[in-house]
């Protein structure tokens, strides 16, 4: 099986048969931090392209394909920088997505990592619980269907870790856990420049 090291190898030495879809760019903020890690701030090539002519931002490193017309020939950017620093929002969107990212993909229950998960009102609507940040909790669908419309204690069940908004910060280093299942060598340092160095 060919791992994706490999995939980008055998096409490095043949950059024309690289589709432009295969290669998208990282988006930089203007500090040079990732927009987002997970997902990966991704733009497709023509949104590069085109904040590039429109001056939006700088390209810091480029794929070996090109893209030609009859008075220009550009190889794609792999990594741009927006040259505005765009601010993170201070509370994260309250979503499916980011409810699983701030629990790490994890039951809140059994703590068992992945599979089908579902999201738990802790204190159930019937009882008066409601859509919240604080109320709401990852859990596999077995722990889900388990507990049913009653509270942790009703069920005998402990939580892992009591349910709080998360910061956008906080979302950020959980997503730095899950890394992307595709790295153009180009973005490694970019994603990993604060990880920890080794002695």
């Amino acid at each position: 099986m060919l791992t994706s090291d490999l995939i980008e190898e055998k096409f490095a030495s043949i950059p024309h048969l690289v589709s432009p879809e295969a290669c998208p760019a990282l988006v930089l903020n203007a500090d040079y931090t990732p927009l987002s890690y997970y997902p990966l701030s991704l733009w497709p090539w023509q949104t590069a392209i085109k904040a590039a002519f429109l001056e939006r931002v700088d390209i810091i490193a480029e794929y070996d394909r090109e893209i030609r017309s009859p008075s220009l020939r550009m190889k794609l950017p792999s990594v741009i920088a927006l040259r505005q620093y765009v601010r993170p929002a201070c509370t994260p969107a309250f979503t499916r997505f980011n409810l699983f990212l701030r629990d790490r993909f994890t039951c809140q229950y059994c703590t068992m990592p992945g599979g089908e998960l579902t999201f738990d009102h802790v204190i159930p609507r019937a009882y008066g619980g409601r859509t919240t940040w604080e109320n709401v909790t990852t859990a596999c669908a077995p722990c889900n269907l388990k507990k049913g419309g009653r509270t942790p204690a009703e069920a005998h069940m402990q939580l892992l870790t009591r349910p709080q908004q998360p910061s956008t910060h906080e979302l950020q280093a959980n997503g730095r856990a899950f890394p992307p299942h595709y790295c153009h060598s180009s973005w490694r340092d970019y994603l990993y420049w604060d990880v920890e160095l080794l002695a």
